[in-house]
């Protein structure tokens, strides 16, 4: 089954993959996903389009101490 997403103005959408970029399609095509890949996470622009974005990795708290004390 193809993952879904619904926006905020109710389109569905579902995620693919042509093996260089990952894109969504109102429509089940060749390629279709599963799943999010492991590392993102889908967001959506104030168009209501949606897109993935790669996870950014938390700042370790000793990383943010020594940033605020600069």
């Amino acid at each position: 089954m193809a993952y879904a997403h619904t926006n905020s103005k109710g389109t569905t959408y579902y995620l693919h993959s042509n093996g260089r970029m990952f894109f969504f399609s109102k429509e089940v095509k060749a390629g279709a996903l599963d799943a999010v890949p492991a590392g993102y996470n889908v967001v959506e622009m104030k168009t209501g389009m949606l897109v993935l974005k790669k996870v950014q990795p938390a700042a370790s708290s000793a990383e943010t101490s020594s940033e605020n004390a600069s």
